[in-house]
Protein backbone atom coordinates (compact mmCIF):
# COMPACT_ATOMS: atom_id res chain seq x y z
CA UNK A 1 0.00 0.00 0.00
CA UNK A 2 1.32 3.88 -0.77
CA UNK A 3 -0.20 6.63 0.75
CA UNK A 4 0.59 10.04 -0.79
CA UNK A 5 0.80 12.82 2.12
CA UNK A 6 0.72 16.66 1.09
CA UNK A 7 0.74 20.01 2.40
CA UNK A 8 -1.35 22.73 0.82
CA UNK A 9 -1.35 26.50 1.34
CA UNK A 10 -3.11 29.47 -0.98
CA UNK A 11 -4.04 26.19 -3.91
CA UNK A 12 0.39 25.54 -3.51
CA UNK A 13 1.48 22.45 -2.36
CA UNK A 14 3.95 22.64 -0.07
CA UNK A 15 5.82 19.33 0.43
CA UNK A 16 4.57 15.83 0.27
CA UNK A 17 5.50 12.53 1.59
CA UNK A 18 4.73 8.92 -0.07
CA UNK A 19 4.57 6.16 2.61
CA UNK A 20 4.71 2.33 1.75
CA UNK A 21 2.83 0.03 3.95
CA UNK A 22 4.59 -2.89 2.96
CA UNK A 23 3.91 -5.03 6.49
CA UNK A 24 0.66 -7.66 6.56
CA UNK A 25 -1.20 -5.68 9.00
CA UNK A 26 -5.25 -4.79 8.29
CA UNK A 27 -6.41 -1.85 6.01
CA UNK A 28 -7.27 0.47 8.87
CA UNK A 29 -3.65 -0.45 10.80
CA UNK A 30 -1.57 0.32 7.82
CA UNK A 31 -3.47 3.75 7.45
CA UNK A 32 -2.89 4.84 10.95
CA UNK A 33 0.69 3.78 10.65
CA UNK A 34 1.13 5.82 7.75
CA UNK A 35 -0.17 8.74 9.02
CA UNK A 36 2.21 8.15 12.01
CA UNK A 37 5.05 8.23 9.93
CA UNK A 38 3.73 11.31 8.12
CA UNK A 39 2.98 13.34 10.75
CA UNK A 40 6.68 12.61 12.21
CA UNK A 41 8.21 13.27 8.57
CA UNK A 42 6.05 17.29 8.73
CA UNK A 43 6.84 17.49 13.19
CA UNK A 44 3.11 17.46 13.03
CA UNK A 45 0.77 16.64 15.87
CA UNK A 46 -1.32 13.74 14.97
CA UNK A 47 -4.59 15.03 13.38
CA UNK A 48 -8.45 13.48 14.67
CA UNK A 49 -10.24 12.43 12.72
CA UNK A 50 -13.82 13.83 12.47
CA UNK A 51 -16.97 12.10 10.87
CA UNK A 52 -16.60 13.72 7.75
CA UNK A 53 -12.81 12.82 7.58
CA UNK A 54 -13.78 9.43 7.68
CA UNK A 55 -16.54 9.35 5.06
CA UNK A 56 -14.33 11.27 2.71
CA UNK A 57 -11.92 8.06 2.94
CA UNK A 58 -14.37 5.70 2.68
CA UNK A 59 -15.63 7.14 -0.48
CA UNK A 60 -12.82 7.94 -2.19
CA UNK A 61 -9.69 6.81 -0.05
CA UNK A 62 -8.16 10.17 0.18
CA UNK A 63 -9.41 13.20 2.90
CA UNK A 64 -7.75 15.96 4.02
CA UNK A 65 -7.03 17.28 7.28
CA UNK A 66 -7.86 21.15 7.84
CA UNK A 67 -6.91 23.23 11.14
CA UNK A 68 -10.14 22.02 12.82
CA UNK A 69 -8.32 18.46 12.91
CA UNK A 70 -5.25 19.45 14.84
CA UNK A 71 -4.76 20.16 18.45
CA UNK A 72 -1.77 22.51 17.65
CA UNK A 73 -2.19 25.22 15.25
CA UNK A 74 -0.35 24.67 11.40
CA UNK A 75 1.10 27.11 9.27
CA UNK A 76 -0.75 25.50 6.10
CA UNK A 77 -4.51 25.50 5.11
CA UNK A 78 -4.96 21.04 4.82
CA UNK A 79 -2.84 17.56 5.00
CA UNK A 80 -3.98 15.99 1.90
CA UNK A 81 -4.05 12.32 2.57
CA UNK A 82 -4.45 9.85 -0.66
CA UNK A 83 -3.96 6.31 -1.38
CA UNK A 84 -2.39 5.72 -4.57
CA UNK A 85 -1.73 1.89 -4.75
CA UNK A 86 -3.46 -0.76 -2.77
CA UNK A 87 -2.20 -4.24 -2.07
Amino acid sequence: MRIWFKEWKENRMLRDFVVCEEEEDTRTHKIFHALEEACYEFDLSKPIWLDANITDFKRHAKTRFTSDNFVDSIDFDYLEMHVIEED
